[in-house]
Protein backbone atom coordinates (compact mmCIF):
# COMPACT_ATOMS: atom_id res chain seq x y z
CA UNK A 1 0.00 0.00 0.00
CA UNK A 2 1.02 3.59 -0.95
CA UNK A 3 1.20 6.42 1.44
CA UNK A 4 -1.61 8.61 0.33
CA UNK A 5 -1.23 11.12 3.00
CA UNK A 6 -1.99 14.92 2.46
CA UNK A 7 0.86 17.77 3.45
CA UNK A 8 -0.09 19.47 6.90
CA UNK A 9 -0.55 23.31 5.42
CA UNK A 10 1.51 25.31 7.12
CA UNK A 11 0.21 28.23 9.03
CA UNK A 12 -0.33 31.58 6.87
CA UNK A 13 1.53 34.67 7.76
CA UNK A 14 -0.20 37.10 8.78
CA UNK A 15 0.72 40.68 7.15
CA UNK A 16 1.57 43.50 9.96
CA UNK A 17 -1.15 45.88 10.85
CA UNK A 18 0.77 48.96 10.18
CA UNK A 19 0.11 48.08 6.36
CA UNK A 20 -3.65 48.21 6.97
CA UNK A 21 -5.31 51.63 6.59
CA UNK A 22 -7.54 53.16 9.26
CA UNK A 23 -10.55 54.39 7.56
CA UNK A 24 -12.89 56.70 10.46
CA UNK A 25 -16.28 57.25 9.33
CA UNK A 26 -17.70 61.01 9.30
CA UNK A 27 -20.61 61.79 10.02
CA UNK A 28 -22.90 64.74 8.47
CA UNK A 29 -23.17 65.66 11.89
CA UNK A 30 -21.56 65.99 15.27
CA UNK A 31 -22.24 64.96 18.64
CA UNK A 32 -23.43 68.57 19.66
CA UNK A 33 -25.90 68.57 16.39
CA UNK A 34 -27.68 65.82 17.38
CA UNK A 35 -27.82 67.14 20.56
CA UNK A 36 -29.56 69.81 19.74
CA UNK A 37 -32.22 67.93 17.14
CA UNK A 38 -33.10 65.94 20.04
CA UNK A 39 -33.60 68.86 22.10
CA UNK A 40 -36.25 70.15 19.39
CA UNK A 41 -37.51 67.08 18.88
CA UNK A 42 -38.72 67.32 22.60
CA UNK A 43 -40.02 70.49 22.13
CA UNK A 44 -42.07 69.87 19.21
CA UNK A 45 -43.50 66.96 20.85
CA UNK A 46 -44.37 68.94 24.22
CA UNK A 47 -46.19 71.98 22.03
CA UNK A 48 -48.13 69.20 20.18
CA UNK A 49 -49.13 67.38 23.37
CA UNK A 50 -50.24 70.48 24.55
CA UNK A 51 -52.50 71.37 21.58
CA UNK A 52 -54.54 67.80 22.25
CA UNK A 53 -58.03 68.70 23.74
CA UNK A 54 -59.82 70.94 24.37
CA UNK A 55 -63.09 69.94 22.58
CA UNK A 56 -66.42 69.12 23.71
CA UNK A 57 -67.32 65.14 23.75
CA UNK A 58 -71.28 66.38 23.33
CA UNK A 59 -71.12 68.89 19.70
CA UNK A 60 -74.33 71.05 20.75
CA UNK A 61 -72.13 72.27 23.80
CA UNK A 62 -69.68 74.53 23.34
CA UNK A 63 -66.04 74.10 25.45
CA UNK A 64 -64.80 77.50 26.25
CA UNK A 65 -61.81 75.52 27.49
CA UNK A 66 -60.86 75.48 23.33
CA UNK A 67 -59.33 79.29 23.87
CA UNK A 68 -57.59 78.80 26.76
CA UNK A 69 -53.10 80.10 27.37
CA UNK A 70 -52.14 76.60 26.47
CA UNK A 71 -54.03 75.95 23.35
CA UNK A 72 -53.42 79.40 21.88
CA UNK A 73 -50.21 81.12 23.04
CA UNK A 74 -48.28 78.09 24.66
CA UNK A 75 -48.18 75.51 22.53
CA UNK A 76 -47.56 77.53 19.49
CA UNK A 77 -44.48 78.95 20.93
CA UNK A 78 -43.62 75.91 22.09
CA UNK A 79 -43.70 74.57 18.28
CA UNK A 80 -42.21 78.18 16.75
CA UNK A 81 -39.08 77.70 19.07
CA UNK A 82 -39.07 73.64 18.69
CA UNK A 83 -38.65 74.41 14.79
CA UNK A 84 -35.90 77.31 14.87
CA UNK A 85 -33.95 74.59 17.32
CA UNK A 86 -34.32 72.04 14.65
CA UNK A 87 -33.26 74.51 11.81
CA UNK A 88 -29.98 76.04 13.92
CA UNK A 89 -28.87 72.15 14.95
CA UNK A 90 -29.23 71.60 11.01
CA UNK A 91 -27.29 74.61 9.77
CA UNK A 92 -24.44 74.77 12.55
CA UNK A 93 -21.16 73.18 11.48
CA UNK A 94 -19.97 70.42 13.81
CA UNK A 95 -16.27 71.39 15.43
CA UNK A 96 -13.46 69.79 13.12
CA UNK A 97 -10.49 68.42 15.09
CA UNK A 98 -7.16 69.67 14.28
Amino acid sequence: MADNKKPVPQAVKQQPVENKKIVKVDFAFGKQNYTLLLIGLAFLLLGFILMIGGGSDDPNVFSPALFNFQRLTLAPLLLLTGYIIELFAIMKKPKVKA
